[in-house]
């Protein structure tokens, strides 16, 4: 008989985890080091700790739980922070999936060779300095820079956002060298698109992840009287970033199809009901999985940008404030999903993940593989986000067979 995770043990996990930051919205606010991510990590240190691992912490907040004993790791794991009003599937399903693996392979005695370890990575979303705070620690990847003087998405540098807590900007820049020797790392997620659900296949294997680079731009102009200033002699900010939004995108369509591009977030000055906006500042975010491709698109689109300002006679300025390289996912575990898949008679896919993930970041270390199920409808960071529990089920099956395969 084939070993398998008991499916309403991982279904109380998640469902009493997602009590933790619930927002009145409907979703969940846990970002990383808020009042509700420190009740979270206690939680799951208990976890860890009913289910007989080693549990530690680095400094970075890296939670860590340890089953067997020296030697190169196996890790397994993803994060439980979250975006702001976000939903209880993303990250946690991958922390808590590792978990009932792990518990499962205690229960049943299973011999390890090599230890397999649990990580919840700090601050994955991004809601401080960068996404993939924690991963990019442990694998030695921060800018110390960014780090020490970066402001965090809530308007704070990040040493204010830490008083009060065991971790400082220090601790969290020496992360890396409390880092375990690793074998490998699997991470299982939710998918954040439609493909599986379209397809109607409960398993998504990644080959690979697509890398980002993110730049906060401004058009500059003038605030005229939207009731007496003419339209040809307007320096309208916002007219500007409508055009380059469609001109993007219609660019990256045309020229590289099936990268991404996309301005999330828009601020408008002077941000009054009859005056033409004098200053937009605004997010630009575009995606691809190849690296070339991405050189081109900063090249194309920020090109782009400009002659769009000249042509309206307005300035254009903008700043990088976060990147990721592309990573290709490694073929020997690819493998090993493939035909744990087969021998468990489930249907499954290759994919390439738009989204950023850990396993991006921990694929410079040592060999990374990860494994999608489903979201209804494709939603994610939303309080609407949801799953089949059979398809979380299936996922976990196969996490737990690859972990065997990889550490037995």
């Amino acid at each position: 008989m084939k070993m398998r995770i008991n499916l309403e043990r991982l279904r109380g996990d998640i469902e009493a985890l997602a009590e933790i930051g619930r927002d009145p919205r409907g979703g969940i606010t846990r970002p990383s080091f808020s009042r509700a991510d420190m009740e979270a990590r206690d939680w799951l240190k208990k976890k860890l700790q009913e289910a007989g691992l080693c549990c530690r912490q680095d400094g970075a907040g890296n939670i860590f739980g340890r089953l067997g004993g020296d030697g190169r790791a196996v890790l397994v794991g993803s994060h439980i922070d979250t975006v702001i009003n976000g939903g209880k599937f993303d990250g946690s399903a991958g922390v808590l999936a590792g978990l009932e693996c792990l518990r499962v392979i205690k229960e049943t005695e299973v011999t390890l060779t090599k230890p397999i370890e649990l990580v919840a990575f700090t601050d994955e979303e991004g809601n401080l300095v960068g996404d993939f705070l924690g991963s990019r620690a442990f694998a030695g990847l921060l800018n110390k820079q960014e780090i020490e003087k970066g402001m965090t998405s809530f308007g704070r540098p990040l040493a204010d956002i830490l008083k009060g807590t065991e971790f400082s900007v220090e601790s969290i820049l020496r992360a890396s060298e409390e880092r375990p020797e690793i074998e490998a790392f699997l991470e299982l997620h939710i998918e954040q698109g439609t493909s599986l659900e379209t397809e109607g296949i409960p398993i998504g294997i990644v080959e690979r992840i697509a890398g980002k680079r993110y730049f906060w731009c401004s058009y500059v102009g003038r605030a005229d009287h939207g009731g007496t200033t003419p339209l040809e002699l307007r320096q309208d900010a916002f007219l500007a970033t409508a055009d380059l939004a469609l001109k993007a995108t219609q660019l990256v369509a045309t020229r590289h199809y099936g990268s991404m591009v996309t301005i999330g977030k828009v601020h408008v000055y002077p941000g009054s009901f009859s005056v033409v906006p004098g200053q937009v500042d605004f997010s630009l975010d575009f995606r691809s999985s190849s690296s070339e491709t991405l050189k081109l698109l900063e090249t194309e689109l920020l090109s782009l940008a400009g002659d769009i300002a000249s042509t309206r006679g307005l300035s254009f300025y903008y700043r990088p404030v976060d990147q990721t390289e592309p990573a290709a996912l490694s073929e020997r575990l690819i493998g090993i999903m493939k035909e744990e898949c087969a021998r468990l008679e489930y249907p499954f896919m290759m994919m390439t993940s738009g989204a950023g993930h850990d396993a991006q970041i921990v694929s410079s270390l040592a060999e990374a593989g990860m494994i999608f199920i489903p979201c209804l409808d494709g939603i994610s960071h939303s309080p609407q986000e949801m799953i089949n529990w059979e398809d979380l089920e299936k996922g976990a099956n196969l996490l737990l067979h690859a972990l065997l395969r990889l550490a037995t």
